[in-house]
């Protein structure tokens, strides 16, 4: 019997009357005949309430604790869920990450996953019983303390699991009906896509799409596990929901998209992000070992550097520009300005009002002048660009704030993506 696992995030569970809700999806996929796995968040806003007690107790606290307080709001959504599916006649028991178990290292907080033995979960799904497992969460097997993988990490526990049992298929049910080919606050017109591949969703999740959690794709994409963006909030019961043909996004190997589609389709979405900030270095030496002196110390404060731009070098000297997070702005100034002796700068600048939009698309691979184009209808509505770079399938550019919803607004349109 094919396995399906099935993902509601924290706005699906909010309250008893959304679990029902809930529990109603479930109930369709067991009578359509799957074994069934279902990984749910805490209600919505608990996490949240969570770590604001753990960090009113104390600012500097034990990672550990914290873990064993955050994991708590998964626990009660099970348990709620497996009760809620008893009650309705199906056969559900709840699972803690520890009892399956999903074995992570012990980076508490945001715990990254090492192996999944899914022997118990099959075994117990094989005799028709629904697993309804707390996301978000494992175990570091050698201290047996319990771990959290990190927020949104409900995402990165159903597609491992959904690996480690060999499932057909990990649906992920959210507040939105699929992914977009861009923010439908932003550009009404957006379209919802009905497939993408892994690939281009690695980018769009790690360039500004809050869809998925990134590390979830980058799991999905690394085992090839088939993936479906759908909403929680449609009718449960409809004819469609059960059909091959259900609204929602599958997310899957380039290889299942039609060719001819790839072809005709150059770009598949616009992503942008608010959370960057801008720093740039000022005349310093261009020698070697300076990139290493510069980042070197931002490696060091475990600062994520996003684009990098180098200009040529004039008289000896050149000027260094990057990105880090909003959040790390002014750790980064920081880090820099203590290391300036090694460095040799002579100017440190930083920008915090600035946005990266990003043009995606496997087609870019097979088509010439993307870039250009961008460029130019950019430059002809007045934006200025700040800093680019490129990849196989990928544009970013680095813009000021104030134009982010022109400049998506306008790339939206030039790659035809508005019909």
């Amino acid at each position: 019997m094919a396995r399906l696992v099935m993902k509601f995030g924290g706005t699906s569970v909010a309250t008893i009357d959304r679990i029902r809700t809930v529990a109603r999806h479930v109930k369709r996929e067991v009578a359509a005949g799957y074994e069934v796995a279902v990984v749910v968040s805490a209600m919505s806003g608990k996490t949240n309430e969570l770590v604001g007690w753990v960090r009113e107790a104390a600012t500097l606290h034990d990672a550990r604790e914290y873990d064993a307080v955050v994991a708590s709001g998964e626990q009660v959504t099970s348990g709620l869920l497996a009760i809620t599916l008893q009650n309705m006649g199906i056969s559900a028991r709840s699972w803690l990450g520890w009892q399956i178990p999903i074995a992570t290292d012990d980076a508490h907080g945001s715990a990254r996953i090492l192996s999944i033995d899914g022997t118990a979960l099959t075994d117990r799904m094989a005799q028709s019983e629904v697993a309804v497992i707390a996301g978000f969460q494992g175990i570091h097997l050698p201290s047996g303390r319990l771990t959290t993988l990190g927020r949104g990490g409900s995402d990165t526990s159903a597609v491992a699991i959904a690996a480690a049992i060999g499932a057909e298929r990990c649906d992920i049910y959210t507040d939105v009906d699929g992914v977009y080919t861009t923010d439908p606050r932003v550009v009404p017109r957006a379209r919802r896509l009905d497939k993408i591949a892994f690939e281009e969703m690695l980018e769009m999740a790690s360039l500004g799409a809050k869809v998925l959690q990134v590390r979830s794709v980058e799991l999905a994409m690394v085992h090839q596990v088939r993936t479906f963006v759908r909403s929680s909030f449609e009718d449960p019961d409809a004819p469609h929901m059960g059909a091959a043909e259900a609204a929602g996004t599958l997310i899957c190997d380039e290889e299942e998209i039609v060719a001819n589609q790839m072809e005709s389709q150059v770009v598949t979405g616009i992503a942008f992000a608010r959370d960057e900030a801008q720093v740039s270095i000022r005349r310093v030496a261009d020698k070697p070992g300076i990139a290493a002196a510069v980042f070197g110390p931002l490696a060091d404060a475990h600062i994520n550097v996003d684009m990098i731009v180098q200009n040529v070098s004039a008289d000896g000297f050149t000027d260094i520009t990057f990105t880090v997070p909003t959040a790390d702005f002014e750790r980064a100034k920081d880090a820099l300005a203590k290391a300036r002796g090694a460095i040799g700068y002579e100017t440190l600048e930083g920008e915090a009002d600035v946005v990266k939009v990003s043009v995606i698309g496997i087609g870019m691979r097979s088509h010439a002048g993307v870039a250009a184009e961008a460029f130019k209808a950019l430059a002809a509505k007045g934006i200025n660009i700040r800093a680019i770079t490129t990849s196989e399938i990928k544009i970013s550019i680095l813009i000021d704030a104030a134009y982010t919803e022109l400049a998506v607004r306008t790339l939206h349109s030039l790659y035809g993506l508005d019909s």
